[in-house]
């Protein structure tokens, strides 16, 4: 007669005797290694889709290097927020139990952040506040429920919920505020979240390294999708000759964006955090490499996003030097981003990409003296002679890493 046996996760001890309880339902599944971004994780990012597009609106009905300031600020809040369900996603399976509709409601709350973005410095900052903290909380909430008879992962948690909490007290705040004191509790509350991580105890967290490099590696991809939603957008007065050649020049920026990424750097990023030892020092380079520095590449397409849309919306007339500074330094970002990423994971910068970068910010000033297009021209030509220069420079290292990493 067969026995029945509940499985444990793999990381508790101690043997499984036919007698021990049925898990309750609401404790969380944990996960292990070699897990997958799962079909549900998907769905939960789709409403980061929508947060981009109305960051990118934000600032673009506010083109002012305040109105772009605002719109960051707002992109960093929500971004930190897709953080933290990437971190505890690595190590609860959302799709099993009631952990299934504590997302959905995470997923609803997120929702209404997004919507509140064009009004957040005005009418709806306290129900973005509100909602902001539902989701923020939310992930703290389950992350106590996962820790279970785990000591470590429970003493970082707390933590964690004590700069979550002190993070969203200013929000709520700059509700009831305007002007530099608004932006400065904005500054301040970003400052409590962000830098909560850095002073807690990050020894206890746990992750599937695979999963969580993955997870990060889609939503670049979201990101890139964005800036095809900008073209789209920016040409809705119609489509003529010079919007399909902006069109497809646009699109050839946000291929090339990809292949800076995705080609060498995401396979041997991914490697070395699966290769990191397990506990503090895999957790750090997770935080540095992932949580914190691909926060600017995100930022960057976004700016690339803006600058996409103001030029497809009038590509004859030169652009304002913020939709300018936005194009081209967007990509810049985008390539020191990509650079810092290299030094936290190998040790070494990579100085042919802190070139291109500086070419791209040169080229700003020039963005406001020829016409839109041209200007997309110059920066999508810029962008497939450096990726011929780049594949002949790396020749067989390239292929060789590639080779070696993706079997």
């Amino acid at each position: 007669m067969a026995i029945n046996v509940p499985v444990r996760p793999a990381w508790q001890t101690g043997p499984v005797s036919a007698t021990d309880p049925q898990p309750r339902r609401h404790t969380p599944t944990l996960r292990g290694d070699g897990a997958k971004v799962t079909p549900l994780e998907l769905f939960f990012d789709l409403i980061f889709v929508l947060a981009l597009t109305q960051c990118t609106a934000l600032m673009a009905d506010d083109l002012s290097w305040l109105g772009i300031t605002r719109g960051l600020l707002v992109l960093a809040a929500l971004w930190w927020a897709w953080v933290g369900y990437a971190w505890l996603t690595s190590v609860v399976d959302p799709e099993e139990g009631e952990v299934r509709i504590a997302i959905f409601v995470s997923m609803a709350a997120m929702l209404v952040a997004a919507l509140c973005v064009p009004q957040v410095y005005g009418d709806l900052g306290l129900l973005f506040a509100a909602s902001y903290a539902v989701v923020r909380l939310g992930q703290v909430a389950l992350f106590i429920l996962a820790s279970g008879d785990d000591p470590n992962l429970r003493h970082s948690v707390i933590g964690l919920g004590v700069s979550t909490t002190l993070g969203v007290a200013p929000l709520v705040a700059a509700a009831f505020a305007d002007g530099a004191l608004q932006l400065g509790l904005w500054a301040l509350a970003l400052l409590i979240d962000w830098g909560g991580v850095l002073i807690i105890d990050s020894s206890g967290w746990r992750l599937s390294a695979e999963h969580f490099a993955e997870r990060h590696g889609l939503i670049v991809i979201i990101a890139l999708g964005e800036s095809i939603v900008a073209i789209g957008v920016g040409a809705s007065h119609g489509v003529d000759a010079q919007v399909v050649l902006a069109g497809v020049l646009g699109t050839a920026v946000a291929a090339t964006l990809w292949w800076l990424y995705f080609d060498v750097v995401a396979l041997v990023a991914a490697h070395r955090l699966e290769s990191a030892p397990i506990g503090l020092e895999q957790n750090r380079l997770a935080r540095d490499a992932f949580s914190y520095l691909h926060f600017p590449m995100v930022a960057g397409i976004v700016l690339v996003a803006l600058g996409l849309k103001k030029t497809l919306g009038d590509t004859d007339h030169a652009l304002y030097l913020e939709s300018s500074a936005a194009m081209f330094g967007g990509v810049a970002l985008f390539a020191v981003s990509l650079s810092a990423f290299r030094r936290r994971n190998m040790g070494q910068f990579n100085r042919s990409r802190l070139g291109l970068a500086g070419i791209l910010v040169a080229f700003v000033p020039l963005g406001t003296e020829i016409s839109a297009i041209a200007a997309l021209t110059l920066l999508a030509g810029t962008l497939v002679a450096y990726l011929v220069y780049e594949v002949r420079a790396t020749g067989d290292n390239r292929s060789r890493i590639r080779t070696e990493l993706r079997h």
